[in-house]
């Protein structure tokens, strides 16, 4: 089973327009989307609906969970907050259907997909750094041997086991027996790691090995759309350098 895993799209329609053709290259058997379909970016509704009609399993993201109304973000920064309310006017009543249905997470076998941390995906923890992957090690019986998320827009992975965590830096990996995973897959819409390319992964099953993708797309138009759209302006120009 080849894996087409991606996250935070944040409705950038040209990133993930890109991710979805560069996808055709990979033979891929399953999408995973892991949350955040909406929220920052112009485009909301557009994005909602390749999501919906082309990912085989969609996980809610607090993003989608704030537009959806089924969390509270009155706490969230100005921008933010004002982004949410605008995004929930563009959204058609079938997709706010849709993500108002979207389950906290899934799991197949021994892979689960998260938006944030596996242990309360309900209330979306980060785990970017390897001391926020190291208090997952008391719940060793209750994670999957490997866990993909998303949330941080990063790129960081790391192997588990019984005593430690460590960070698995590398663009592709193979999984060891003995470790379990969390592995991060970035973001197509909003990369946070210097990388203004998209970025989204693929799993393969079969030979237990991971590899992130980053695609080339249309970052200024990106970017105008953000502006045009009267959302903040820094959503837009941190799309160039990937922050």
């Amino acid at each position: 089973m080849r894996y087409g895993i991606f996250s935070d799209v944040h409705a950038n329609y040209q990133a993930l327009v890109a991710v979805m053709r560069a996808y055709e290259e990979e033979n891929i058997d399953r999408f995973i989307c892991l949350g955040d379909v909406v929220g920052y970016g112009a485009n909301p509704d557009q994005c909602a609906d390749i999501v919906r009609q082309s990912v085989d399993m969609t996980i809610l993201g607090n993003h989608d969970a704030a537009v959806a109304g089924r969390m509270d973000y009155s706490y969230y920064y100005d921008a933010a907050r004002n982004a949410l309310d605008w995004t929930s006017k563009q959204v058609s009543g079938e997709n706010l259907a849709w993500l108002k249905g979207l389950p906290y997470s899934h799991r197949e076998g021994d892979i689960e997909f998260c938006h944030g941390s596996p242990i309360y995906p309900s209330e979306f923890e980060y785990v970017f750094t390897r001391e926020k992957a190291r208090e997952l090690l008391p719940y060793w019986d209750r994670l999957a041997r490997v866990t993909f998320i998303g949330h941080s827009h990063l790129t960081r992975s790391f192997a588990l086991a019984h005593d430690d965590a460590v960070d698995v830096v590398a663009p592709g990996f193979g999984l060891r027996r003995d470790h379990k995973y969390i592995i991060t897959v970035g973001s197509v819409g909003q990369p946070r790691d210097y990388d203004n390319r998209a970025c989204c992964s693929i799993f393969d099953t079969e030979t237990s090995t991971f590899r992130y993708k980053r695609v080339e797309y249309d970052v200024e138009e990106a970017k105008q759309r953000i502006i045009d759209a009267g959302l903040s302006y820094n959503f837009g120009a941190r799309l160039l350098v990937g922050i």
